[in-house]
């Protein structure tokens, strides 16, 4: 059906890299490994991975569907501290690098969140994600995931 996500599925080791306070001006990252497993479902159409943060004491859940009919993926992430579902990104695979936008809130301000998949070969890949705070005209990444395929 799609395949833009098989590149994800099986195990992976992840360097990330995250800033403390988004949206603050301030540049403190921190840095954290992770472990996630994925796999796809619905032929092609669905992805779901979960990933542990040892270090950091909590896991999340991504979901991963593809509306056919409007040829975009939705994206969907659970973190087990809260549970809590948080709004979609929606976006595709363009020249291999993968592009997804959504509404969210950040400490109570309305945001638009990016997330980019790019830099993708078979035993490795990148993910960041970014907001914006002023409608789309400028971009802060603030986390960044570098995905190392377990052997």
């Amino acid at each position: 059906m799609n395949s833009d996500f098989d590149f994800l599925h099986g195990s992976w080791d992840i360097e990330n890299r995250r800033l403390l306070a988004p949206l603050s001006g301030r540049d403190e990252w921190e840095e954290f490994p992770s472990v996630a497993v994925c796999q796809g479902f619905f032929d092609g159409a669905g992805v779901f991975d979960e990933i542990t943060f040892p270090t950091k004491g909590f896991k999340g859940v991504s979901i991963r569907t593809f509306d056919v009919k409007r040829e975009l993926w939705a994206i969907y992430w659970i973190n087990s501290e809260t549970g809590v579902l948080h709004n979609p990104v929606f976006g595709a695979f363009t020249d291999g690098k993968g592009v997804f936008h959504g509404d969210e809130t950040h400490e109570g301000t309305p945001i638009r969140m990016r997330y980019t998949w790019s830099e993708i070969t078979p035993t490795s890949a990148l993910w960041e994600q970014a907001f914006s705070a002023d409608g789309e005209k400028t971009w802060e990444t603030n986390w960044t995931m570098r995905h190392t395929r377990r052997a």
